[in-house]
């Protein structure tokens, strides 16, 4: 039996909530866009006086996290940082931290949604770092000497912390005081570091170790199992081109890409 069909009224309601409904979900959507777009931290927004230097083309998204001690913040020229993002210098708000700047972010930076970076004496990250969501960098840490005190009550002990132009530092790392890295040094995601680690060293693990280095006698140790896929100068050339170049870059990486397995069990049913 065919279901008896709804009487024209209630169809034309249920159309009319449907068209309510998607009325709404645009207008919220579209109130939120706006909302982003417009609680962006940029050098042309009032809060640009507050930092000790914003550069050129910094963009810090919205939401923003805990941002703090903004005097004593410096962010380098067209550095991008993603929304909930936290950098703090001090402990509180409204501390006098002297003369130096504490937190220094270089140029053309991009810091992943959820980072945060904490300093209280000094942390320094150079030019083209990159990091992917949810890295953890401090130069702070609790002591724990005094068996009869809480470690949480002891007072802490700061140790700088340098992290090397062209850095990338995966998803949910955390670097510890003391860490330097040098140049181009790649993070393992989830790797806790502390440390020196020399330019050119590939280092992950609890706690990180160096997992391959790069010396000018013996090349990449381990040697790399597969060439790359594109040179540095053609990935700079294609980042001019914008979405043209990043679909070129995209067609690049899907011919590259491994043949799929052959399904045993379609070859025994064919």
């Amino acid at each position: 039996m065919s279901p008896t069909p709804r009487p024209l009224g209630q169809q034309l309601a249920g159309l009319l909530k449907r068209k309510a409904r998607q009325g709404m979900h645009t207008a919220v959507q579209r109130g939120w866009e706006w909302i982003q777009r417009h609680g962006e931290i940029t050098p042309e927004t009032p809060g640009r006086r507050r930092f000790a230097y914003l550069g050129e083309g910094v963009c810090i998204g919205f939401p923003v996290g805990a941002i703090y001690g903004e005097p004593w913040i410096s962010i380098g020229d067209h550095t991008l940082v993603g929304t909930h993002v936290t950098i703090s210098a001090g402990f509180v708000p409204g501390l006098d931290l002297g003369p130096d700047v504490i937190v220094k972010i270089g140029g053309s930076c991009s810091l992943g949604r959820g980072t945060h970076i904490v300093g209280h004496q000094s942390i320094e990250i150079g030019d083209d770092v990159f990091t992917g969501p949810n890295v953890y960098i401090t130069d702070q840490n609790h002591t724990y000497a005094d068996l009869d005190m809480p470690v949480g009550r002891q007072w802490p002990e700061n140790n700088p912390v340098v992290i090397g132009s062209g850095c990338w530092i995966g998803t949910g790392a955390i670097i510890l005081p003391g860490t330097r890295l040098g140049r181009n040094v790649a993070v393992a995601g989830g790797a806790v570091v502390r440390g020196e680690f020399p330019d050119h060293s590939v280092i992950g693990g609890v706690p990180a170790k160096i997992l391959r280095s790069h010396t000018p006698e013996k090349g990449w140790q381990p040697p790399l199992r597969n060439q790359p896929l594109i040179s540095l100068d053609e990935l700079a050339a294609l980042s001019v081109d914008g979405m043209e170049g990043l679909q070129l870059l995209q067609d690049k990486l899907r011919k590259s890409a491994p043949a799929p397995a052959p399904d045993p069990a379609h070859e025994e049913a064919s």
